[in-house]
């Protein structure tokens, strides 16, 4: 009998905390130069969220998110960039470091946040979001390589997701950001 209310009990907490955020607003994550950001503070605007690393083949989109964000960044669109260093150790840099490499060769004037992880058993919770479907009603998305976007509506939820190889400022993406 214990055992069952046992089960009963967690069949009605389990899924309560499966979905305990409901999109990224709900998410606090860490600047890359250590302070507390709200992902709140986006209620309202689109988001493109990329993860990143600075010796990666695809490295030279830094230029391209910059010139997307200088274009259309502000009170409906931003990126946020997350290095991470989960493929073939690309992003081995401290924060500093890489908040550096970014200004001095790509002018990097977009929000980065700390190095996380986006696979794997120390995935950061808001890339286990973005990845899971029983937790983003989305799908189910496996991070593929450096500078794979999602692309987050103003409500906070994934509209889509973007190949790593496909430019920040490729076509679909700027019809994106430019719908109403």
């Amino acid at each position: 009998m214990k055992q069952l209310i046992f089960l009963l009990l967690a069949a009605l907490i389990i899924p309560a905390s499966l979905n305990a955020q409901s999109s990224i607003h709900e998410f606090k994550v860490e600047t890359i130069e250590g302070n507390e950001f709200d992902l709140s503070d986006l209620k309202g605007k689109k988001v493109m969220l990329v993860n990143v690393a600075s010796k990666c083949g695809l490295t030279p989109q830094y230029e391209q998110l910059q010139e997307v964000f200088e274009m259309y960044g502000g009170d409906d669109f931003t990126i946020i960039a997350f290095p991470a260093n989960n493929f073939l150790k690309q992003e081995p840099g401290s924060n500093s470091e890489i908040k550096s490499f970014c200004t001095k060769n790509y002018g990097v004037s977009f929000p980065m946040m700390a190095k996380i992880s986006v696979k794997g058993d120390d995935i950061h919770p808001l890339y286990k979001w973005l990845t899971n479907e029983d937790l983003n009603k989305h799908g189910d998305h496996t991070v593929k390589w450096n500078f794979q976007k999602f692309l987050i509506n103003e409500n906070g939820q994934i509209d889509k997701v973007i190949s790593p190889k496909t430019k920040p400022n490729d076509q679909e993406i700027i019809d994106w950001i430019q719908a109403s």
